[in-house]
């Protein structure tokens, strides 16, 4: 892999399109209101410095179990054991809540533009399936996949945004209030805020952009390509994400945005000004880049999960077998298949239980899954300045 096929699978991991769409409806509608866009401003500033010392440790430390790695070397063995588990069960559960997000968009899209009322856990198990394919053969097919995929995903919010911002904005103007920092800690037009949740939903966005070092082992020059590419990650996510989710409320006005995020379909808050600043072919495109842009990130999380199962077998942390590699393709194809199976029994059991994919599955999980990762995130925090200070003194403080 080179620099930017790292790049693109880091960012196919965040997915622009999902975590925007799935994303900030619940950071509007249910966490701070009007000041959802500041959330994702304090989410890439902390970010930032914790890829700032992620990279550093990176340039010394190559391995695919990369949070496991570096707490290992910085803090000790058995921290580091405890979190590579955590951080694989995180990895496995977000596979799962982007496969319940990816049903609930095919389910709506099959409905509304083909006349089909396709059961939501078929749309699952046909997206699971197809992963489990790729993931099967060499990774830079897995990659070429996901840049093509995040590329039209990124291109659809682009022209969205672009047009909202030399339009005026919508009834409110550009309401340039949105990004006020301090909005991010009060409810701004809705009747309570949840602060908490509203800074779940921000730093999951990013979730997945630290798998950059997951990629080391498979990459040309891994001591240059993975510091420059997590910073190229994290930042320019942030920006991206801080200027669309801008300019969508912007697009739909302060109370629209409101009712539309705790409306029917949530999904109309990216919807309707699409149709209305740029057209109903964007509205269909869109529609369809959802699909595609929740496969992208559900296979970039199965890929990450993947690799922490192959990681924790190869060295005996888990069975054996699963750290395997394809005599072929060199993929970790042994726990690529449990882990398609693991996230498969998930789905049946929401399934089963009549829970929505969207509010049950997509919302549910990824609040659990962000919230062990940041614990890893901080523990990974103190290994890395452990591991500078016990053995290289001469690199700054910073």
């Amino acid at each position: 892999l080179g620099l930017w096929d790292v790049v693109f699978m880091a960012v196919a991991t965040s997915a622009p399109i999902t975590a925007m769409t799935g994303n900030l409806p619940v950071g509007v509608g249910f966490g701070v209101g009007l000041g959802a866009p500041a959330t994702y401003i304090w989410a890439t500033i902390i970010l930032s410095v914790f890829a700032v010392g992620y990279v550093a440790m990176a340039r010394y430390v190559t391995t695919t179990g990369a949070f496991y790695g570096f707490i290992s070397r910085g803090i000790g063995r058995v921290p580091g054991l405890g979190t590579g588990y955590m951080v694989t069960f995180s990895y496995s559960v977000f596979e799962g809540a982007i496969v319940g997000i990816f049903s609930y968009f095919a389910h709506n899209t099959l409905s509304e533009q083909l006349g089909l009322e396709v059961p939501w856990l078929l749309c699952a198990f046909v997206c699971i399936a197809a992963i489990y394919l790729l993931s099967y053969f060499e990774i830079n097919l897995a990659a070429k996949v996901l840049t093509v995929l995040l590329l039209t995903e990124i291109a659809i919010l682009a022209v969205l945004a672009v047009a909202v911002l030399f339009q005026g904005g919508g009834p409110d103007g550009l309401m340039p209030e949105v990004l006020n920092p301090a909005g991010a800690f009060r409810a701004n037009g809705i009747p309570v805020a949840s602060i908490g949740l509203a800074m779940f939903i921000a730093f999951w966005s990013w979730t997945g952009f630290e798998s950059t070092v997951m990629f080391g082992e498979e990459s040309r020059d891994p001591k240059r390509i993975i510091p420059i590419a997590t910073m190229i990650a994290v930042t320019g996510v942030g920006v991206f994400y801080i200027f669309v989710s801008w300019m969508t409320l912007a697009g739909n006005g302060a109370e629209e945005s409101i009712n539309l995020s705790t409306g029917p379909n949530p999904l109309n808050l990216f919807l309707n000004p699409t149709e209305s600043f740029v057209g109903h072919w964007a509205v269909v495109t869109m529609e369809w880049l959802m699909i595609t842009g929740s496969f992208a990130c559900a296979m970039a999380f199965h890929n990450a999960a993947s690799r922490y199962g192959y990681a924790l077998g190869r060295e005996g942390l888990l069975p054996r077998p699963l750290g395997r590699t394809h005599p072929q393709h060199h993929s970790p194809f042994v726990a690529s298949f449990v882990q398609t199976l693991v996230v498969a029994l998930w789905l049946f059991g929401f399934w089963y239980f009549d829970k929505d994919p969207y509010l049950d599955v997509f919302v549910l999980l990824a609040v659990l899954g962000t919230f062990s990762l940041l614990i890893v995130q901080t523990i990974t925090m103190v290994a890395v300045y452990r591991y500078f200070m016990h053995h290289h003194p001469e690199e700054s403080i910073w």
